[in-house]
């Protein structure tokens, strides 16, 4: 999960997918805060590859299987920073606004 991050983080998008799909493989279905962790990762990339919508979109969808005491601490912090990591010129597109409003809730 970690190395999955620091990919995703540095942009190295193929190897961040690599990590995550080993991590998922790994990590039990009752796992939610780590799998979850790990859909964001994945959302992100496709952020750092150019889908912003898609990402808004994996992102929202990751957040929303959730029970709302999951949506805290640092799955929220990922899910912000993705979300500050759209151009705000982008802010009025459907899919960052659904984040946007499931962020807010």
């Amino acid at each position: 999960m970690h190395l999955s991050h620091a990919y995703t983080t540095l942009g190295d998008t193929v190897r961040a997918h690599e990590s995550q799909q080993r991590a998922l493989e790994l990590s039990a279905p009752t796992s939610t805060m780590t799998r979850t962790l790990l859909h964001i990762d994945s959302a992100a990339c496709s952020h750092h590859d150019g889908d912003g919508d898609e990402a808004c979109r994996r992102t929202v969808a990751a957040l929303t299987t959730l029970l709302d005491d999951y949506r805290t601490g640092l799955v929220r912090r990922r899910a912000l920073d993705l979300y500050e990591a759209i151009p705000t010129e982008y802010h009025h597109e459907r899919a960052v606004c659904q984040l946007r409003d499931v962020l807010a809730a």
